[in-house]
């Protein structure tokens, strides 16, 4: 599997988001492409400690079940997300990608990038944990789009 820490691998993802356009069209889903990049650059900013999510008990144990067959599996479409990462405006395309691009980019400084160690989802999360997760989410959305 690819890693987010990887400089190489790390380029590949910003390449493929550096594909998308203001016309991409999704493929699946509700999002347009705008709303996708404030989507996945608000999920890279939980791995920084920059957003906050608010999960009651309930939803903390279900992430916990969840997590194994979640990570070993690609995200399937149309999957719920959190009320933290639906984007119903209209963005900056250009804006929202660099921002995008710029939080992505971080990881490539390594596995001391990730500030956050406990998922308010998830649970515990070890550096490959994060890997695994910004890697999927990221190819799923950007397949969602094309790229």
């Amino acid at each position: 599997m690819n890693s987010i820490f990887n400089k190489a691998d790390n380029d590949l993802i910003i390449a493929r988001i550096n594909n998308l356009t203001p016309e991409s069209q999704a493929l699946w889903g509700k999002m347009s492409v705008d709303q996708m990049l404030k989507h996945t650059e608000a999920a890279v900013a939980v791995a920084f400690a920059e957003k906050e999510l608010k999960v009651n008990f309930i939803m903390k144990l279900l992430g916990k079940i969840l997590k194994k067959k979640v990570f070993n599996s690609d995200f399937k479409r149309n999957s719920p997300t959190a009320a933290e990462f639906i984007f119903t405006s209209t963005y900056d395309f250009e804006i929202a990608k660099a921002a995008l691009i710029e939080k992505f980019s971080r990881f490539a400084a390594g596995e001391q990038s990730i500030t956050l160690k406990m998922h308010p989802f998830w649970g515990k999360m070890t550096s490959e944990d994060w890997s695994t997760l910004m890697w999927k989410h990221m190819d799923h959305h950007l397949r969602q789009f094309g790229v």
